[in-house]
């Protein structure tokens, strides 16, 4: 284990409840998307490496983790998070060799290498799938398999087990004529649920994962794994089918009700995760674990990561990436901070005795948060607002997540045809929700879709200003497999690297603080000003070590909350200023005068 970028947190110092301090308690991870970030072979798709040929610019940022979105063998319906054979490499990215370089090269920087792990699921291509359709096979019962409905013929509209809708449009249930069933699928019909209630589903799972652990992957995050657990009656029924003692919840707009209350944080997710603690990770040190976690309060997320329940690390939770949606995720309204700062305080107030937090507001599910939240009109307000949302983020108690180009400010594709975008889920809501069930406008989603679709975390990592933005080379005879911003041009890491007051440099100053000072790392946090409209603010707090972060999440001047207008009533130097959007001297007059002008963060040693 490495402390490349880190000092240790001493264990006077308390992260999670656990003694000593896990090591990842004041690090910072970065999301890699594989087949966007470096494409080496000129076929228009990132891979390994392309990944291992830009290790230096990852070192010198100082990030510790870097997490890999899914690399293993697919047919790549739902962009690899569909696996057909979870211990061999896609030949998108290369080999098993080139995965072997990537690990040993990141190693040598002091770089870790978490893997993301999809097993709620797996690709309908994968061998245990295939044996399941012979029902005398010993995988019959490894997918959630239903005959018919009893009166309807199998495969005939109204014949499925029940009306539970899949996530990515139309019915959660696929009929298999080899079989003479039905099986489930939350996601993708290319893209059938595990049957975890099965003790042989878990011990492969198991074994799997500990083949990865033992060729030197430092940990996973694993995809929606707190969905494996689903939802039965006494008799194993799923809700809402035929004799089952629990009634489903009505259809919604789309013709369909919802799996997501039967199947997100089940009864036995505790049990499970535990187990896969016992049998995968007990025993091994350095490495760490985390999950996607629908369904999961902040409540919820103190029991799953408290040290002594033996569960995961940390877990992702979306409350907070769900405020401006309302109803369905395509019906989008404005943002407004009171709603960001609720949702995050929860998860602050949750873990504040034992557990831990994971940071983030970008990945590769959700669109780029300049654009969301901030302003990408103008080069000024897109640096402001992408440095005051970074700064927001990362000064909140947990482990920060950074998602590729996160560091550069980079914006939402700003896509304006349904034929650009190549992300399954928002292909298929346009056909459900505008062509389909016809409950939303061409225009309303297209602007949805716009706002919040997957596909604006997706597009190219803009190295430089080059044709295809230094992802792949000028004159590559492939273009890359989704267009590159044209936005490329002024936002790249060859513009920012050495530029001091770029959202690149801004960055860095927000890891080094994370991995230096205790307080930000670990410190108590504390909210201050819970009403005010435009600023968040709050506190960290060390024994007599005490940190104010003010941070104005608003294109407009804002006046500092009177709340905070005390705690700095005897006025601030330039020495106490730690970071701000602006710089420190029109920080200290900021305050002074009372207000934060539009996008001002800043953090105040008191």
């Amino acid at each position: 284990m490495t402390n490349f970028n880190r000092s240790t947190l001493p264990d006077a110092v308390r992260s999670n409840g656990a003694t000593p301090n896990p090591w990842w308690a004041n690090a910072v991870v970065y999301q890699i998307y594989p087949r966007s970030f470096q494409d080496s072979n000129g076929d228009g798709i990132g891979d390994l490496k392309g990944i291992t040929s830009r290790l230096d610019y990852l070192a010198d940022l100082g990030v510790d983790v870097l997490w890999l979105s899914p690399v293993f063998k697919s047919p790549q319906d739902d962009n690899g998070y569909d696996i057909s054979d979870y211990q061999d490499i896609d030949p998108l990215f290369g080999t098993m060799a080139d995965m072997d370089e990537l690990l040993a090269e990141a190693h040598k920087r002091g770089l870790k290498v978490i893997m993301d792990l999809v097993v709620n699921h797996t690709s309908d291509e994968h061998a245990w799938f295939q044996a399941s359709r012979d029902k005398n096979d010993p995988h019959a019962d490894w997918y959630w398999w239903r005959p018919a409905k009893p009166g309807h013929e199998p495969g005939t509209p109204g014949a499925e087990p029940n009306q539970w809708g899949s996530y990515f449009g139309g019915s959660a249930w696929e009929y298999d004529p080899k079989r003479g069933e039905y099986f489930f699928h939350q996601y993708s019909k290319k893209q059938p649920d595990l049957n975890w209630e099965n003790p042989e589903v878990r011990k492969a799972v198991y074994k799997m994962m500990n083949w990865w652990m033992d060729r030197g992957i430092d940990g996973f995050r694993m995809d929606v794994i707190t969905q494996v657990s689903k939802t039965v009656d006494e008799n194993g029924k799923l809700p809402g089918e035929d004799g089952c003692e629990i009634e489903d919840y009505p259809v919604g707009e789309e013709g369909y009700s919802s799996p997501f209350p039967w199947c997100s944080d089940g009864p036995r997710i505790d049990e499970f995760l535990a187990e896969m603690r016992r049998e995968v990770f007990e025993g091994r040190e350095g490495y760490m674990n985390v999950g996607e976690a629908p369904g999961i309060t902040p409540a919820r997320n103190e029991h799953v990561t408290d040290p002594k329940n033996g569960e995961l690390d940390m877990l992702f939770l979306f409350d907070h990436v769900g405020i401006d949606q309302e109803g369905s995720k395509w019906n989008t309204v404005p943002f407004e901070v009171k709603n960001l700062r609720a949702r995050l305080a929860d998860q602050q107030e949750a873990v504040k005795n034992a557990g831990w937090a994971s940071l983030f507001f970008c990945n590769h599910d959700q669109p780029r948060v300049v654009s969301r939240w901030g302003n990408d009109t103008d080069r000024e307000s897109r640096e402001l607002s992408a440095k005051a949302f970074g700064m927001l983020l990362h000064m909140h108690r947990g482990t920060p997540y950074i998602y590729e180009g996160e560091e550069l400010g980079m914006t939402n594709a700003h896509f304006t045809t349904l034929e650009q975008y190549r992300d399954l889920e928002s292909i298929n809501a346009y056909r459900q929700r505008v062509e389909e069930a016809k409950c939303q406008s061409a225009e309303s989603m297209m602007a949805a879709l716009a706002l919040i679709g997957r596909d604006n975390a997706r597009t190219p990592m803009q190295w430089d200003a080059s044709r295809y933005a230094g992802f792949t080379a000028p004159d590559a005879a492939t273009e890359p497999w989704i267009g590159v911003n044209p936005n490329h041009v002024e936002i790249n890491a060859a513009e920012e690297f050495d530029d001091p007051g770029s959202v690149y440099s801004f960055y860095k100053k927000l890891i080094a603080m994370r991995h230096n000072n205790a307080t930000i790392a670990t410190g108590e946090w504390n909210l201050v000003a819970a009403d005010s409209e435009q600023v968040y603010s709050f506190t960290r707090t060390s024994g007599d070590d005490t940190i104010l972060v003010i941070v104005n999440l608003t294109d407009k001047t804002a006046q500092v909350p009177a709340e905070v207008a005390q705690l700095l009533e005897d006025g601030v130097g330039e020495s106490q200023v730690l970071l701000s959007t602006y710089d420190a001297v029109h920080s200290v007059k900021s305050v002074a005068r009372g207000e934060l002008a539009r996008w001002e963060g800043v953090v105040i040693q008191l």
